[in-house]
């Protein structure tokens, strides 16, 4: 029969364990990678140079109500008179300023935005609405 013999000292073990700091520079490295794009990506936005106070362009608003009726400076416009207006305002170099009433339908600010697009329209202008009261 044997019997049991306590070892003499036990010996510390002299190595750090790394694991963790690995692990740790591991997620550090996937978080840079992930962030360093975000922080990098730029939006080209051509801001007005000068004072704004001063125009010297003509300025048309065209306002779209909530039944989808467009008004060109406060006088009704038909559809189909759009793209014509909008090629006579390009030659003026005119600001054009889009008023759309809080309930028209999306769909219908969408078309009115593409037929604006497709005029080649640069200076556009969003009027907003009233804030909401409190």
């Amino acid at each position: 029969m044997r019997k049991f013999v306590p070892a003499s000292d036990p010996m510390p073990i002299g190595a750090i364990n790394v694991t963790p700091f690995i692990d740790v520079m591991l997620v550090l490295l996937i978080v840079m990678i992930l962030s360093i794009p975000v922080m990098t990506h730029k939006v080209p936005v051509d801001l007005p140079q000068g004072d704004p106070g001063i125009t010297d362009n003509a300025t048309h608003r065209l306002a779209i109500d909530k039944d989808g009726t467009l008004f060109w400076d406060g006088a009704r416009l038909a559809e189909a008179a759009l793209p014509a207006r909008l090629a006579g305002l390009r030659t003026d170099a005119a600001v054009l300023e889009l008023q759309t009433d809080p309930e028209t339908r999306y769909d219908r600010f969408d078309t009115v935005l593409a037929t604006i697009k497709r005029a080649n329209i640069v200076k556009l202008g969003f009027v907003g609405n009233q804030p909401l009261k409190d």
